[in-house]
């Protein structure tokens, strides 16, 4: 494993394009900050330029330098009770830091820390947040087995990570807090109580 692991945050430090799993699904991920693996992953993905992608990071003091002010509100509602966890939050982004691709030309992030050991030390390991979305073709099956990754996406990336997700069986609960009220854009494997959201 050690080694797979070694291989993963070197490919991905490189600027190539690496599937692994996470607590919720597989992932098709690159670092956040290389926009010519950004594009790629898109193109892999056939994902539509339009479409933000959400990305993963090891901790709130690493999160934060790519979005905008996290009022006390998200800390005290959200993140303490679900990070790490299947729970993506939107911030307004940090418009230096985060390409307009992985925006899909708007104006926010989402952001996630995964429960997930895998998933922790390869961003650890990166030094950067890594991109999470699930890794299958747009509009195609959500992968939360190995086994369920399609075998032309995986001839199509650099190195696939093996292990398993933590069994959800649902991608995380996506809440925007860019806005007020919040919003729930996306019902998943974080049970929200919508009395929150007010």
């Amino acid at each position: 494993m050690k080694r797979n692991l070694e291989k993963a945050v070197k490919t991905l430090k490189q600027g190539g394009i690496v599937i692994f799993p996470s607590d919720t699904t597989f992932v098709i991920s690159c670092r956040i900050d290389n926009d010519k693996a950004v594009g790629k992953l898109f193109k892999i993905k056939k994902r539509s330029k339009d479409k933000a992608v959400l990305v993963l990071a090891d901790s709130l003091k690493m999160a934060q330098v790519y979005v905008e002010n996290i009022d006390k509100d998200v800390k005290n509602k959200l993140i303490k009770k679900f990070w790490p966890g299947p729970l993506t939050i939107v911030f307004k982004a940090n418009l230096k830091k985060v390409s307009g691709l992985i925006r899909g030309g708007g104006n926010t992030l989402g952001v996630r820390i995964p429960d997930h050991k895998i998933s922790q030390l390869l961003i650890q390991g990166v030094g950067v947040p890594l991109l999470g979305p699930s890794a299958n073709f747009q509009g195609e099956k959500t992968p939360f087995r190995i086994e369920d990754l399609d075998n032309d996406l995986i001839s199509l990336v650099d190195f696939v990570l093996p292990g398993a997700t933590n069994n959800y069986k649902k991608a995380s609960t996506v809440i925007d807090c860019s806005v007020k009220p919040w919003k729930i854009i996306r019902k998943g494997a974080a049970r929200i109580d919508p009395r929150i959201l007010n």
